[in-house]
């Protein structure tokens, strides 16, 4: 702290975050408010940052946004947003504004701001150019189904209106692959034959 763009820094650092951490689409993101968090009673132990209501999503043809509850699974996510909400914002006396990531100037940011942060840090790191925001939604989907959980609960949390959306963001490893395949074949024919030998 206290080196010049820190500030700016720790902002583009917890958004990042949230749109991995939630698998949030960048409009969801940048039109979060901080009231926008509330507690889960069934996810207690993520404090007051585990639920996030999205009142931006991608709307259907001719309708209203999409409204959804989404939860997040990691704690590091809730714990970073607690301390951005807590201890950060406020540095931009941004108290009387709802706006979860203010600017230097009051307002909230754009796409644009965040589609050229992430390409800066990408192309900083050295990371293919391909890459943009939207790919740690993709990741953020494929995490969560080779971690095991439901299909039907990811795509509830991604807003997906269709399974067959989710799955086309799923990019599971080879690693994933081979241990379904392995169950599989435990489930039908019983312990691997390696397994029965002496």
């Amino acid at each position: 702290m206290g080196r010049k763009g820190w500030l700016s820094g720790f902002r583009d650092a917890t958004l990042f975050k949230v749109l991995y951490g939630w698998g949030l689409r960048r409009q969801e993101a940048c039109r979060l408010e901080v009231i926008d968090f509330t507690v889960n009673a069934a996810a207690a132990e993520l404090g007051n940052f585990g639920m996030l209501s999205v009142r931006y999503g991608k709307a259907a043809r001719g309708s209203t946004p999409r409204r959804r509850n989404v939860c997040t699974v990691m704690a590091w996510a809730a714990e970073a947003v607690d301390e951005w909400v807590t201890d950060i914002r406020p540095c931009y006396g941004a108290e009387r504004l709802g706006t979860l990531w203010p600017t230097e100037r009051g307002s909230r940011i754009s796409l644009r701001y965040v589609n050229v942060r992430f390409a800066a840090y990408r192309d900083a790191l050295g990371l293919p150019a391909e890459l943009g925001p939207h790919c740690l939604r993709h990741a953020y989907v494929t995490h969560l189904i080779e971690d095991g959980f439901d299909p039907l609960f990811v795509q509830q949390q991604v807003g997906h209106s269709w399974a067959s959306t989710t799955a086309l963001y799923t990019g599971v490893s080879n690693d994933y692959k081979n241990r379904m395949v392995r169950a599989a074949l435990e489930r039908a024919f019983g312990p691997s034959y390696e397994a029965r030998t002496p």
